[in-house]
């Protein structure tokens, strides 16, 4: 019977000192990816009518933001670039701080 080894991963805490080090480009990347998924979510939310008042204060916050195909296409980049460029440098910032 053959057990089977498994590597650590970089977001667990490394048994020598007990700290927590997080992967920057995969908090940065899956931050991005939930801000492009709500913005479509307000996106297809406010062609149908339904919770108008968000994709007002999306439309007043986001540059490029509208609820129309080209204007959520636009709202679903510029936040997914804005969650990384926030989130990437938090996580680098954590890593320091658990040194």
């Amino acid at each position: 019977m053959s057990t089977a080894t498994t590597t650590q991963d970089s977001y667990e805490m490394e048994p020598t000192t007990g700290e927590m080090h997080l992967n920057e480009l995969a908090l940065a990347g899956s931050a991005a990816v939930v801000s492009a998924v709500v913005m479509l979510l307000l996106g297809v939310f406010g062609a149908i009518g339904v919770y108008e008042g968000a994709v007002a204060m999306m439309e007043q916050w986001h540059l490029f933001f509208e609820p129309t195909v080209v204007g959520t296409l636009a709202g679903m980049v510029e936040a997914a670039i804005i969650s990384f460029v926030l989130v990437y440098p938090f996580a680098w910032l954590y890593n320091v701080f658990t040194r």
